[in-house]
């Protein structure tokens, strides 16, 4: 253990209990990964502050040893961004998990960031609200989580993604001091400095409080499952639903395998024969349902829809939701291991990109399942791989980096809702240029001049990205520094 690790940690031992100390190595395991189990890496130390007094402190003596801060909540992240670094310290904010306020006349609920996504629509429910983020980890992801990656999920086409959902946060800075930033008013003077921290993934300050959004929960909902016979007919449905003007409450798309692995998981009642489903949300009031859902049953029928079944109760709808929020352990069922994608592109080459999909599929000998937000084009790529295979799991990262790079050519992104972290770190050369880079670079000195707050994820040096681009040329692999294979 460095000198300046052994002084931070003795200097913590008088701020912190004992238990909140973790140095031995046993103990240490479960917090060496994330929700991309693809690499590991045992943390220094890892620290459980329970105030926020605490947390100003250990960030003034990690400042002052030069010592480097992962932040870590519910570890259900899936790009890397909370793995920890071997000479540094992770903060684990799970005992900060108190809801702190709720006024339900002005619709906001402020909690601290170890809340839980789903804790908050419960907690607010009585008032009939809800919190409209909803990733597919909400039962275990937590809101501090969420800000760092600008989380999304099924309601996101509609309501928004996190960054929209958020009113004000109050951070720590890496020298221990404290801004709130943004308001409870609808705007705020200044610069949007708080839209700048949502899905910054925790490398310009710390979250300690998050004020959030509230929405009235829709008096009415309709949900309907569309089965395609191709997979070009089923995007073609979403790209004309939006472009008629129609934006569902959620839209989903999964291929003919996911529909198979959720159907044997949760037995959800999709048609094994479809080559892909969507799954669609109407909601508010009742008369704007029924024209909806009209006009919705009448663009599917145009786009060669084989079957449209409106759910006729609402436990019926629950289980046309149940086996879209299942697709992730549904195919742990199936798959020794998977690598999740998380590309975004514009609607209208939904088609075109699942079909390129496809053919990487074949060149790589790796299958794809497809589940995805389709009516924002947030893509999810599921590569079946097996660790045991020497070589597989190469081979899935260099295939997922060829998803990701096609997603840029058509006009998309690398990422929509799970950051970029380690996983995505090479992409970052191909989505940007140098100039952007070194303004992402320029503004995190800004907040962290040491880089001392997550270094190495999520920005990549220009360094980096030269040798990215001299390797892509011939394909060749680049490894994650000091990061462990499992």
């Amino acid at each position: 253990m460095p000198d300046a690790m052994k002084t931070l940690i003795e200097q913590l031992s008088q701020l912190l209990p004992a238990d909140c100390i973790i140095t031995d190595e046993e103990s240490l395991r479960p917090y060496e990964c994330d929700g991309l189990s693809a690499y590991r890496q045992l943390p220094g130390c890892v620290l459980l502050p329970e105030t926020l007094a605490q947390v100003q402190e250990i960030m003034r003596l990690c400042h002052q040893h030069g010592v480097p801060v992962v932040a870590r909540g519910g570890g259900t992240g899936l790009s890397g961004g909370a793995l920890p670094l071997a000479e540094g310290v992770l903060l684990s904010l799970t005992k900060f998990n108190r809801i702190l306020h709720i006024d339900p006349v002005q619709r906001l609920a402020r909690v601290e960031p170890g809340v839980r996504n789903l804790a908050v629509s419960e907690a607010v429910a009585g008032y009939g609200l809800f919190y409209a983020p909803d990733p597919s980890s909400q039962i275990a992801c937590t809101i501090g989580g969420n800000v760092a990656e600008n989380s999304g999920g099924v309601h996101c086409l509609k309501y928004g993604l996190t960054v929209h959902n958020v009113m004000a946060v109050k951070l720590v800075t890496v020298e221990g001091e404290v801004l709130e930033l943004g308001s409870e008013a609808l705007d705020s003077p200044g610069l949007d400095l708080m839209a700048l921290i949502t899905g910054s993934e925790g490398m310009l300050g710390i979250v300690m409080e998050v004020t959030l959004k509230l929405l009235p929960l829709p008096s009415g909902e309709q949900v309907m499952l569309v089965a395609f016979d191709t997979i070009e007919d089923a995007g073609n449905a979403v790209t004309r639903v939006i472009a008629e003007g129609i934006i569902p409450a959620g839209l989903e798309m999964m291929d003919n395998a996911c529909v198979r692995a959720v159907e044997e998981f949760v037995h959800a009642g999709y048609p094994l024969d479809a080559a892909a489903i969507l799954i669609c949300e109407l909601d508010g009031i009742d008369e704007e349902i029924t024209a909806q859902r009209d006009r919705m049953v009448e663009l599917m029928r145009a786009c060669h829809a084989a079957d449209v079944r409106i759910a006729t109760s609402p436990e019926e709808g629950r289980r046309f939701w149940a086996g879209r929020k299942a697709a992730f352990p549904a195919v742990g069922r199936i798959a020794t291991d998977y690598y999740c994608m998380d590309g975004t592109i514009p609607k209208k080459h939904l088609a075109g990109v699942l079909s390129r999909i496809a053919e990487l599929s074949k060149e790589y000998g790796l299958a794809v399942v497809n589940v995805f937000h389709a009516g924002d084009g947030n893509l999810h790529p599921l590569i079946l791989y097996d660790i045991s295979h020497p070589g597989e799991l190469e081979r899935a990262e260099e295939l997922g980096g060829r998803i990701l790079e096609h997603c840029v050519e058509v006009g998309g992104t690398i990422t929509g809702e799970h950051g970029v972290g380690v996983e995505k770190i090479n992409q970052m050369c191909i989505q940007f240029s140098d100039a952007e880079r070194q303004q992402f670079h320029a503004i995190k000195h800004a907040f962290d001049a040491k880089t001392l707050l997550n270094p190495g994820k999520a920005v990549p040096t220009l360094k980096r990205c030269a040798e990215f681009g001299a390797m892509h040329v011939h394909r060749g692999e680049m490894k994650f520094p000091d990061l462990e294979r499992f």
